[in-house]
């Protein structure tokens, strides 16, 4: 298991997660919604995920760190502003909310198995590494911003 921390990129965890719900979908019962509520659902819900994702990316950018998930330890500043006050991983929630929304365009209540697969394996395969990254590199900087801010929401 050890093999698996920080080595999947994240996209092909996201690609996993959808195909499964999709799958799942295939043989679940289906809710019933309207074509339209499930596309507005849809878009509505991709333009919020691509706007999490993109503003932690930004806030990255603009500190000038890394954004490369396999590389946690090539950071070069801890960034606690923006979106970041809010969320320790808004990138991996923006991905979150990518999925909820293929969950509501599926109109499958179990694909939901997807999301919580998702959330489960960034936990323990990306996120906890990198944050054992980050506190080697930010010591009690990181620990602090840790006791302040969730990690996901």
């Amino acid at each position: 298991m050890d093999k698996l921390k920080n080595s999947i990129p994240p996209p092909i965890i996201i690609l996993v997660s959808a195909a499964l719900m999709w799958g799942i979908s295939h043989v679940s019962i289906n809710i019933e919604i309207s074509s339209s509520i499930r596309m507005l659902s849809l878009l509505t819900l991709t333009l919020l995920g691509m706007f999490v994702c993109i503003t932690g990316v930004v806030s990255f950018k603009l500190a000038k760190t890394t954004t490369n998930p396999l590389r946690p330890d090539a950071v070069s500043s801890l960034v606690v502003t923006g979106i970041y006050k809010y969320s320790r991983n808004p990138m991996y929630l923006g991905f979150a909310i990518f999925l909820l929304a293929w969950s509501v365009y599926l109109a499958s209540i179990l694909s939901i198995v997807g999301i919580v697969f998702f959330v489960y394996y960034m936990n323990q395969f990306q996120i906890m590494p990198e944050e054992a990254a980050l506190t080697k590199v930010f010591g009690n900087e990181f620990e602090q911003y840790k006791s302040k801010v969730r990690r996901w929401l």
